[in-house]
């Protein structure tokens, strides 16, 4: 591989995912806080006020780092991938500028009205600017998936004279089937987190010994959200997604699965190593025919391997993109497990009073984060060789003028800057959780 490509891509790889650390978080959030609000309108009750405003300023400053660390992503289009950029951006720039012009401005600015405004407001009106930043953010995160769908299964374009690509029908782009598949699994994934970094917190107070009604309502929404989407998560979203990598990219589901020989009645690997030398998985755990009755419906359905395509259409890395898929699929089954575990707990009314529970729900907090990192490295290991799957390489899609030397200095001064904004991320929000969701808690005499 060229040394200016990859350092191009890790690069970018580098800045989207810190970047990603922040969106899932609000968009895992935005509906949390409406259903916090609800609660507390239909109850009547101040706790759960409280606690909407105190997750709203956790989520401030999640949408003012994303803010501030998504903006370099825009010019890297134009800096480090100039040729996809001419090639592609008659297409996915309609989609990325709809995510600033629209769901963008309609987040930040109700955001500032739902966090300066609450006194100005009526109860309802207020109630209505968490709905308008929930579908803001949630808007956001549509639109970003529909840019990423074309990439991965590109639909409603024509080619121009001059080669690039260009809209022939906004309706095919918004409707592309990847899309809806691709975003319902993506923001489910964005809710666990926002469900598990609640119940973390949540866990953290009831342990500490502080705030504990407000952490008896975080550990309760959190599980029961977390619950519900985790499942969500398996199905009907991952098994849809996973589908329609079967049907579009036949290849990488045999890279992501290591099968490297087609066969009916494929086994699903649960653990092992693959061997992509040899063209084998080392030491490997099955489940018999499981595969290609989860990809087809039929225990002995035949499933292509990776010995069915050319190896130049291979995923580059097959190994880190089976191990990505492989943390992906494990972690979001024990999200479940625990999930479930903690509901009955909350449903037997336990829960609170079993710390070994609550233990293993504040230390849960930093495994989303890993399993939606790992879930878009699939996507995106899984889409090469191409950067627009089936018409242009990842090869060809950088900007060639700018040299191996060039893509290190601006990414070493990321490195510098982003390991800033993390500590300054990390302070403001441990210096909300030392605060609290009210400003002085009562100690009763």
């Amino acid at each position: 591989m060229d040394s200016a490509l990859l350092v191009h891509r890790i690069h970018f790889a580098f800045t989207i995912t810190f970047h990603y650390l922040f969106p899932q978080l609000t968009m895992g959030l935005a509906p949390l806080i409406v259903i916090l609000k609800t609660l507390g309108l239909r109850r009547n009750d101040e706790t759960y006020h409280q606690a909407a405003r105190f997750w709203a300023k956790i989520f401030g400053i999640n949408f003012l780092l994303g803010v501030v660390t998504g903006i370099p992503m825009e010019f890297q289009f134009g800096t480090n991938w100039s040729h996809f950029s001419r090639f592609a951006g008659g297409i996915i720039g309609q989609t990325l500028a709809m995510e600033g012009v629209f769901s963008f401005f309609l987040e930040s600015a109700f955001l500032g009205l739902f966090l300066y405004g609450e006194k100005r407001l009526s109860p309802r009106a207020h109630w209505w600017s968490a709905m308008a930043v929930f579908l803001g953010s949630w808007l956001s995160g549509f639109f970003i998936i529909v840019t990423d769908a074309f990439m991965q299964h590109p639909v409603g374009y024509a080619r121009a004279a001059d080669g690039t690509l260009q809209l022939s029908s906004f309706r095919e782009l918004l409707l592309n089937p990847w899309a809806w598949w691709q975003y319902a699994h993506n923001m489910s994934g964005a809710a666990i987190t926002g469900a598990i970094v609640m119940a973390s917190v949540g866990a953290f107070y009831l342990l500490w010994g502080k705030f504990e009604a407000h952490g008896r309502i975080f550990v309760r929404v959190g599980v029961i959200a977390g619950l519900v989407f985790s499942v969500l998560q398996l199905f009907p979203t991952g098994d849809g997604q996973g589908r329609m990598i079967a049907l579009h990219q036949p290849v990488t589901l045999a890279a992501m699965e290591a099968l490297f020989e087609t066969q009916p009645g494929a086994p699903l690997v649960i653990l092992g190593q693959p061997n992509v030398e040899e063209r084998k998985i080392d030491n490997p755990l099955e489940v018999p025919e499981a595969l290609s009755f989860l990809t087809y419906r039929a225990w002995n359905a035949n499933v292509q391997g990776l010995d069915a395509f050319p190896p130049d259409l291979w995923p580059q890395n097959v190994a880190l993109l089976y191990y990505s898929y492989h943390i992906m699929v494990g972690l979001g089954t024990i999200f479940i497990a625990v999930m479930l575990v903690a509901a009955v707990l909350l449903w037997r009314r336990k829960l609170f009073s079993a710390r070994w529970m609550l233990w293993i729900l504040m230390l849960a907090l930093p495994f989303p984060y890993i399993a939606n990192t790992a879930g878009w490295m699939t996507a995106e290991l899984g889409r090469q060789p191409w950067l627009v799957y089936g018409l242009m390489r990842t090869v060809d899609g950088y900007s060639k003028m700018v040299s191996a030397g060039n893509g290190m200095f601006t990414l070493l001064g990321f490195f510098g800057m982003y390991t800033v904004l993390g500590i300054l991320f990390l302070f403001l929000v441990w210096r909300e959780l030392e605060h609290g969701p009210v400003a002085q808690e009562s100690v009763p005499h």
